[in-house]
């Protein structure tokens, strides 16, 4: 009995092993959209942003605690933590 359990164990291990090794691709941020694009910076109020930048394409509401809320406007999206930049992203290129 001893000598099938040793096939199997080496099957199983096998087929366990066979899962770690994955191609991960990776796509640089200046290739996911116009990296020129002027963006607000980090600490801007909601009222700079608009100021600066125009009113948004879409204004989605604000979640959690803290709350952030995001605007997504026609290169970038901008996330607000209760009314200031905490960051700031190049929309995907199509």
């Amino acid at each position: 009995m001893k000598t099938m359990m040793k096939p199997l164990i080496v099957m199983a291990l096998a087929g366990l092993c066979s899962n770690l090794f994955a191609e991960e691709i990776a796509v640089p941020a200046g290739q996911q959209g116009n990296s020129s694009v002027d963006r607000p910076r980090t600490g801007l109020s909601m009222d700079q942003v608009t100021a600066k930048f125009g009113g948004p394409d879409q204004q989605l509401p604000a979640v959690g605690n803290p709350p952030i809320t995001r605007w997504v406007y026609d290169g970038f999206t901008v996330y607000f933590e209760n009314d200031r930049v905490i960051h700031s992203v190049l929309n995907a290129a199509p």
